[in-house]
């Protein structure tokens, strides 16, 4: 079966799962070219039909279970905001499918004290089509500016299985 024959989704899982390995250059690039494929996929789908018309906070679309890495999809609504926060030792990458999200990195940096806090580096939006890579330890946060917003997140682990560092509100909200 060549891949014009199957659906997005299953030519990302096989596909990455033949080119998984440790983390390289080579290996992020194909996993952002893959992301990519799956944000373009047409909405006529059965799986992609059916994310959006459920339009579920979080589902689970693909988990490989040879290398643990997983595809996510979330729906959320304008104003949503997820404080900074790193995924430890795993990376992640973002991708918006419909509606638009804003981002921030921040940098993790210690005063004369010895006291930590965040920088903020950069701030930036994502619209459709848009994908975004953070390594181990890259701080960000995430905001939904316009939803509903489909948003795919490839995790190289799955994060509910180790602690993530989360940091405070920037914004001084709890």
């Amino acid at each position: 079966m060549n891949e014009d024959s199957r659906d997005a989704l299953r030519t990302f899982g096989e596909g990455l799962s033949a080119a998984w390995g440790p983390l390289t250059s080579e290996l992020v690039a194909e996993v952002h070219r893959r992301v990519t494929q799956i944000v373009e996929a047409p909405a006529s789908e059965a799986w992609l039909a059916a994310l959006h018309g459920d339009a579920p906070e979080s589902r689970e679309l693909l988990r490989d279970p040879a290398h643990a890495f997983l595809l996510l999809a979330h729906t959320e609504q304008a104003g949503l905001y997820r404080p900074p926060h790193d995924h430890g030792r795993g990376w992640v990458i973002y991708a918006v499918q419909r509606g638009e999200m804003e981002m921030a990195t921040y940098r993790r940096v210690h005063d004369l004290r010895g006291n930590a806090h965040l920088v903020k580096r950069e701030s930036f939006r994502l619209r459709a089509g848009d994908v975004r890579v953070f390594l181990p330890s890259d701080v960000h946060d995430t905001a939904c500016v316009a939803g509903p917003l489909t948003l795919f997140r490839f995790t190289s682990r799955d994060f509910k299985k180790e602690e993530l560092t989360r940091y405070p509100d920037p914004r001084g909200a709890s």
